[in-house]
């Protein structure tokens, strides 16, 4: 492998990619966020996959913590195979996917506007399928993504959802957060996490904690690290791993603990201090943490942004360990960069 990677340079073009967005994308990010607000759904839904289920994680916890709406995340399958049909009369359900196309992901989308659901889809492909069958087609313009893992797609999906949010609820705070993000994300794909690559280098098997919404990044950081580096990484609430996952946790063992500065944080650094004490080799986003090895973040100010960067910054550890293990991060093997599903 000579040269950057394709995946190296779309990580790089997460804040002017995050900045087209919010510039060029507000129009559509506003209509959608004004007829949330208009509807006033009692339920919210979600239909992804992949990548797009964890942005979609993430929305969740954002929608919960801030609109007071549970969110609900829809099998596709439901629609696709099943046939189905939901009461969601009253209700919004946001699909998201890349592509735009995969067969479920718009089966359940087609189907929830039959049903009486307010729908949004969230891609990268205007015009695609996913736009057509629902009530509001957003763009992310996040620009071509030639890496099989998606970066760059992630964090805009993720952030249409929080403006959609800031539109919805109106608040202010968000939206002056979402503002200042871009040159936050550079700061934060320039966070170094190193020392996090010769401690992971022999290790095959790691947890990756998080609780809120960086569960959501947890989950995103699992798969990556799947995807890329051919490690098996699991993500679990900090409350959860204390419970069975505990059993594998011996002397070495390597955790990454995905804190966020908000008020999951001293739950967390309880959990990765007890995990410390039975020998897990453990690295935290957190300055506040104890014998854990701190990791450098790029704080943005507002809780629910914060996590994108965590992201942003994994994003750029992960890539530079896929290629220290001597892998091609751009090329993992049985995956493709579109995949379609029923």
């Amino acid at each position: 492998m000579s040269g950057p990677t394709h995946m190296w340079r779309e990580i790089r073009e997460i804040p002017d990619a995050a900045a087209d967005l919010l510039r060029d994308g507000d129009k559509a990010l506003a209509a959608a966020g004004t007829a949330l607000a208009a509807r006033d759904p009692r339920v919210l839904a979600t239909v992804a996959r992949g990548s797009s289920d964890h942005a979609a994680s993430f929305l969740k916890y954002a929608t919960e913590l801030t609109a007071g709406v549970p969110v609900a995340s829809l099998g596709p399958s439901i629609a696709s195979i099943y046939g189905a049909r939901l009461k969601l009369a009253g209700a919004a359900a946001i699909a998201i996917s890349q592509s735009g196309k995969s067969p479920d992901i718009v089966a359940m989308a087609e189907m929830a506007r039959a049903a009486g659901a307010l729908t949004i889809g969230i891609t990268n492909t205007a015009g695609a399928p996913i736009g057509r069958h629902c009530d509001h087609e957003v763009d992310i313009l996040a620009g071509t993504e030639r890496s099989v893992a998606a970066t760059k797609t992630f964090v805009n999906s993720a952030l249409a959802g929080l403006a959609m949010l800031a539109h919805w609820t109106g608040s202010d705070r968000l939206a002056g957060a979402l503002r200042a993000l871009p040159p936050e994300l550079e700061k934060a794909v320039g966070c170094d996490w190193s020392p996090l690559v010769a401690a992971l280098q022999q290790s095959e098997s790691l947890y990756i904690l998080g609780r809120g919404p960086g569960m959501a990044i947890a989950q995103e950081a699992a798969l990556k690290f799947k995807e890329t580096s051919g490690v098996h990484a699991e993500a679990y609430s900090a409350a959860e791993v204390m419970h069975g996952p505990m059993a594998l946790v011996k002397p070495g063992f390597p955790i990454l603990a995905l804190a966020v500065r908000d008020q999951s944080e001293p739950s967390m650094l309880a959990a990765i201090e007890s995990l410390a004490a039975r020998g897990a080799t453990v690295f935290a986003t957190s300055d506040k943490a104890g014998r854990e090895a701190a990791l450098p973040v790029a704080a943005t100010g507002h809780a629910l942004t914060d996590p994108l960067a965590l992201i942003a910054s994994f994003y750029g550890f992960v890539e530079s360990f896929a290629r220290a293990r001597g892998l091609d991060p751009d090329r993992p093997p049985n995956l493709r960069k579109v995949t379609e599903t029923l």
